[in-house]
């Protein structure tokens, strides 16, 4: 008779490490590594790349930061592959956790494959647990996967490494010491999962320690002294604080100093070495560094931007200017794209981002540039001659965080919750309405150029995080299948007819026609006009440049399209 699989927090002592494993396999191989399940604990740890592991009816991401646990009854197999969308190998460890008790199990060597083990179990085993309960599982008659996170993940991989070229040592003492290091890893593992563990007291004396940088941001702070405050080790410290304001303890302190700054640079006349000393900075240059890596333009800037009206050219990035109430003195526009006329910007001059020698009259000099992370295709860089620069580091899809970081550096905070709050009702109102009228009804997005055809995804990009998950749209389920991860891939012919949406979103990039319309030439095929959407007159075309945008503006007028096609 075995045992159960019990409670991993009952008896920790009793589980010992039986094998580690490692693997590594690129999705093009199409390889899938097999075992069987039984009453042993095996981990997951994802060293590099993306994998997908699939149990039964069920399949769950792995992927660097996290350990997964799996175990189930002897009948259940499990397989890791690599995921089919990942550019680069997937490397990981496979751990096996054996329960001591059970005198009767039989484990590989270290070094065995045990892929494709077949093991028998005890199927009278206790499942009438919570899953949800913290880090304590006790289960074996459903299979069971359960993510941990291990921080620092550096040191996670560093323990297992040792483990893992430890575990072959002929001598008896290493071995032992195999097994200590494993279980200071496990407990690590198990006490940094389960918040029961973390005492009410560690919890205050934490949060005093926030409360004393709030107040004293202005003198000399080290991680020791606020270590030393909270009663806690110095890498425990650092631990508890990183989990409980997601920052590293003296990041959060010169943010704290540098958010006191702006204040300062707003409301006094105070110079630059007064502010520094001010808010606990060494000195002048230090501080104006820092500020400008927080903030993306200097102490100086920060100031008259809140003082007046200020110059700006933020090419493909003018939504956000004019959601805060900000016309820019000159608008970028594209050879091939032309500009966005969406904006209606008719009495603004127009920079050719495609052009390398395009250049300012005098009086359209801007005072403040924003780029984001375009500028690379245009080499828009050898614009810092110009004017100061301010790189938008963020992905577009946050563009909330963009808007706030540009109504910051420009001196319209004001306006940022307005805008967002507006954009949210509107979302609310037309989720509402949609539901009632598309119901279960599919959408794919494609963008189509004369020499490729990109179905857009549905979990980011221009399109996704807008229709299908703002308004809550429902993907037609190859957009899902495809795209997955990405923001759009590209499709041919044979993929576009299995395409059977119920409705179609399209929209013409006319960037590589060399002739008017070429962009246009799919409509003439007989995959086209076989399609179902296309049949039953349910392809909707929009506008090139306000769909393609990240902007705040743009997104508005997504959703009024969506509401006068489907709604």
């Amino acid at each position: 008779m075995h045992s159960p699989l019990v409670d991993i927090t009952s008896t920790p002592w009793l589980f010992s490490l039986q094998a580690i494993q490692q693997f590594e396999f690129s999705s093009n191989t199409y390889a899938k590594y097999a075992w069987n399940a039984d009453d042993v604990y095996s981990f997951i740890v994802v060293i590099q790349g993306r994998g997908v592991l699939e149990y039964k009816d069920d399949k769950a991401s792995v992927e660097p930061g996290s350990v997964y646990m799996v175990a189930g009854p002897e009948d259940v197999k499990f397989s890791v592959r690599a995921d089919s969308g990942a550019e680069i190998a997937l490397k990981m460890y496979k751990i096996d956790m054996q329960n001591m008790a059970d005198k009767h199990r039989k484990h590989p060597e270290p070094g065995e494959n045990a892929w494709e083990r077949h093991d028998v179990v005890d199927p009278n085993v206790n499942a009438n647990v919570d899953p949800d309960a913290g880090p304590k599982l006790s289960t074996a008659s459903i299979p069971m996967v359960k993510t941990f996170a291990y921080v620092p993940w550096s040191a996670c991989l560093e323990y297992i490494e040792q483990l893992y070229r430890q575990q072959f040592s002929a001598d008896c003492y290493e071995k032992w010491d195999v097994q200590i290091r494993f279980q200071q890893w496990f407990r690590d593992l198990v006490r940094q999962n389960d918040a029961g563990l973390e005492l009410h007291n560690d919890r205050l004396s934490l949060q005093e320690t926030v409360h004393y940088i709030d107040a004293h941001y202005d003198q000399m702070i080290t991680v020791d002294e606020l270590a030393s405050r909270a009663g806690l080790s110095r890498a425990s410290y650092t631990r508890h604080f990183k989990r409980s304001t997601g920052q590293l303890p003296l990041d959060y302190v010169n943010r704290v100093r540098l958010e006191r700054s702006k204040q300062l640079l707003q409301a006094t006349d105070d110079r630059l070495h007064e502010i520094a000393s001010r808010v606990g900075f060494s000195n002048e240059y230090y501080f104006s560094r820092r500020f400008k890596q927080y903030t993306g333009v200097s102490p100086g800037i920060y100031r008259r931007h809140h003082r007046q009206e200020v110059r700006v050219f933020a090419p493909y990035l003018e939504d956000f200017l004019l959601a805060l109430g900000i016309k820019p003195i000159i608008q970028g526009s594209h050879r091939a794209w032309g500009r966005q006329r969406y904006l209606q910007l008719d009495d603004v001059p127009e920079f050719d981002v495609s052009q390398l020698d395009a250049g300012f009259h005098t009086e359209h000099t801007p005072e403040v540039i924003m780029l984001d992370m375009g500028y690379k295709t245009w080499n828009l860089d050898r614009l810092e001659q110009v004017a100061p620069v301010y790189y938008v580091s963020h992905d577009g899809e946050d563009w909330r965080t963009i808007l706030k970081s540009a109504a910051d550096i420009l001196g319209r905070n004001n306006r940022v919750q307005d805008v967002i709050d507006t954009y949210e009702h509107k979302v609310s109102r037309a989720r509402r309405h949609l539901h009632a009228r598309v119901r279960q009804e599919t959408v794919a997005f494609l963008r189509v150029s004369a020499s490729e055809i990109t179905l857009y995804g549905d979990e980011c990009g221009y399109v996704g995080p807008i229709i299908y998950q703002d308004l809550g749209l429902r993907p037609h389920p190859y957009v899902q299948k495809w795209t997955r991860g990405k923001r759009g891939v590209k499709i041919g012919l044979e993929q576009l007819n299995q395409l059977d949406a119920d409705h179609l979103l399209i929209t013409f990039d006319t960037l590589n026609s060399c002739n008017f319309g070429e962009e246009r030439r799919l409509l003439n095929t007989q995959e086209w006009k076989q399609l179902p959407a296309v049949r039953h007159g349910k392809v909707y075309e929009v506008d090139f440049m306000t769909w393609m945008n990240y902007g705040v503006l743009s997104h508005n007028k997504k959703i009024d399209d969506i509401l006068r096609f489907m709604g």
